[in-house]
C-alpha cells in the first residue's frame, strides 16, 4: 500500500511538473512572439524616419545596412511589388514581392505582418512592413527560434530542474505516507479496544467497521472450533458404545437377553449417529443455499397440514396431545423448508414435553404480517439459556435432550431456516410454564 501511495504521488508530481514547464514555456514563447514584433515595429520606424527611402530614384547603392543593423533585413518595395533595396541580398535577384501577405496588408491597411518558418524548420522569420508616404513599402525581418527550438535548447536545465524536484516529491510523498498511515496501523493493533479513537473524523466508520468485522471474525472461529469440538463429542458417543457392545458381542461370553439388549442399544446409537450426521449434513446445505431459491407463494396453513399426520403420532407416542388452529396465510418461501421449519419446532415442542401435556400450532396474521406459533406447557427454558437455544449443540438439559433423541441441531437449523427467509424468530419461554416460538414472516 505504501509503495502505491509513494508511486501515485510521485507520478502525479510529475505530471503536474511537466504540465507547468509546457505551460510556461509556451507563455513564455508567446510574450517573446510579442514582443519581437513590437521590436520589428519600432525598428521599421526608426528606419522610416532615417529618411533614406523618400524617393523611388534615388541611388541605392548609397543605402547600406549591412553593417549599420546586425540579425535585421531591410527590404524595400516599389508599389508593383519590385524590389529596390535588400541588405542581405542582391535586389535584382529577388522576385517580385507583391504576392506575400505582409505586403498585401501593408498596401491595404498601411502595415501589415507575418510570420514564415525558414527551411531548417528550427527557426521562424517575423516580417513586419509599413506603407511610406511616397507609396512603397519598407519591411523589416528577423529570425526567432521556434518554440521546439527554444524547447530544446533549454531540455537540459528543465531535465535537472525535474529531476531535483522529483527527488524532493519521493522524499516528501514517503515522509506523508508514513504520516498518513502510521494513525492506521495504530488503529489496527487497537482493534480490540472499544475505547481507541481514531486520529481522523474520518477513520470513525471504517474503525468500527473494521473492530465488528474483527469481533464476527473472532465470534466465527470460536464458533467453529466449537462445532468441531461439540460434532468429535457427538459423534464419538454414539460410536464409543457401538464399539462396546459389538466388541462384548464377539466376545461370545454373553446370555441370549443381553445380546438382544446389546443389539438395541447398538441400533439406538446407530440412529443417532445417523440422526447427528444428516443434521449436520442439513446445517452444510443450508449454510450453502442461495437466497430465494425455489420460492413460491404458499399457504403456512397447507404446510402445517402436510406436516399433521407425522406430528399426531409422535405426539401420541409421547403422550403429548397437539391441537391446530390454522388460518390461510399466504408466505413466499420455499416449501421443504418450511416443512422443516414447522416440524422441528413442533418436534421439540413434543420431546421437551410432559407426560399429558399439551402443543399447539398456530398460523395467522399480527397486524397483516403473516406469522407461525408453536406453543407449548413443557419444561420450559430458563432466560439464562434463551439466548444460546438455536447455538448448535447447545442443549438446556443434555441427559434428556439425549435420552429423547435430540440431535442438539434442530433450533441452529430453524434459526438458518428463518434467516434464509427474511424473517424473525421469537421466543417466550419460563420453566415448568411452556415455551412459545413464534416466527414472523
Amino acid at each position: 500500500m505504501k509503495s502505491k501511495i509513494n508511486v501515485r504521488l510521485v507520478g502525479i508530481a510529475v505530471l503536474a511538473i511537466f504540465a507547468t514547464v509546457i505551460s510556461i514555456t509556451i507563455i513564455y514563447y508567446n510574450l517573446f512572439k510579442k514582443q519581437v514584433r513590437t521590436d520589428l515595429s519600432v525598428s521599421a520606424k526608426i528606419l522610416r524616419d532615417t529618411h533614406y527611402f523618400e524617393a523611388v530614384n534615388i541611388d541605392t547603392v548609397r543605402i547600406d545596412l549591412s553593417t549599420d543593423i546586425h540579425e535585421l533585413r531591410v527590404t524595400w518595395i516599389d508599389k508593383d511589388g519590385t524590389v529596390l533595396y535588400d541588405n542581405d541580398t542582391s535586389a535584382e535577384l529577388l522576385s517580385n514581392h507583391l504576392d506575400r501577405p505582409e505586403i498585401k496588408e501593408a498596401f491595404d491597411n498601411g502595415v501589415g505582418e507575418s510570420v514564415r518558418k525558414s527551411d531548417t524548420m528550427n527557426k521562424n522569420t517575423f516580417y513586419y512592413a509599413v506603407l511610406l508616404d511616397n507609396g512603397t513599402v519598407l519591411r523589416v525581418a528577423t529570425n526567432a527560434q521556434s518554440l521546439w527550438a527554444v524547447f530544446v535548447s533549454v531540455s537540459p536545465i528543465i531535465a535537472l530542474i525535474i529531476l531535483f524536484i522529483i527527488a524532493i516529491c519521493v522524499a516528501i510523498s514517503h515522509m506523508l505516507t508514513k504520516q498518513l498511515l502510521k494513525p492506521i496501523e495504530t488503529m489496527a493493533e487497537n482493534l480490540e479496544n472499544a475505547d481507541y479513537e481514531s486520529p481522523y473524523r474520518e477513520l470513525d466508520p471504517l474503525a468500527e467497521m473494521l473492530r465488528t468485522q474483527h469481533t464476527d471474525i473472532l465470534m466465527a472461529a470460536k464458533a467453529r472450533q466449537d462445532f468441531t469440538a461439540n460434532v468429535s463429542h457427538e459423534l464419538k458417543t454414539p460410536l464409543t458404545a457401538i464399539s462396546g457392545y459389538a466388541e462384548l458381542l464377539g466376545g461370545g461370553m454373553i446370555r441370549e437377553e443381553q445380546r438382544i439388549h446389546f443389539c438395541h442399544e447398538i441400533q439406538k446409537n446407530s440412529e443417532r449417529l445417523l440422526a447427528v450426521i444428516n443434521d449436520i449434513i442439513r446445517l452444510s446445505d443450508l449454510d450453502r443455499k442461495e437466497m430465494n431459491t425455489g420460492f413460491e407463494e404458499i399457504d403456512l396453513q397447507e404446510i402445517v397440514n402436510d406436516c399433521r399426520e407425522e406430528l399426531l403420532v409422535n405426539a401420541k407416542q409421547r403422550n403429548v396431545d397437539i391441537y391446530f388452529e390454522l388460518q390461510s396465510e399466504p408466505v413466499h418461501g420455499n416449501r421443504e423448508m418450511l416443512k422443516e421449519l414447522v416440524e422441528n419446532l413442533a418436534q421439540n415442542a413434543i420431546r421437551y414435553n410432559n407426560q399429558g401435556g399439551k402443543v399447539i400450532i398456530s398460523t395467522g396474521n399480527r397486524e397483516g404480517i403473516p406469522v407461525l406459533i408453536v406453543r407449548d406447557n413443557g419444561i420450559g427454558i430458563p432466560a439464562s439459556d434463551q439466548q444460546r437455544v438455536f447455538e448448535r449443540f447447545y442443549r438446556v438439559d443434555k441427559s434428556r435432550s439425549k435420552a429423547s433423541g435430540g440431535t442438539g441441531l434442530g433450533l441452529a437449523i430453524v434459526k438458518h431456516i428463518v434467516e434464509i427467509h427474511d424473517a424473525k424468530i421469537e421466543l417466550d419461554s419460563a420453566p415448568d410454564v411452556g415455551t412459545t416460538v413464534t416466527v414472523i414472516f
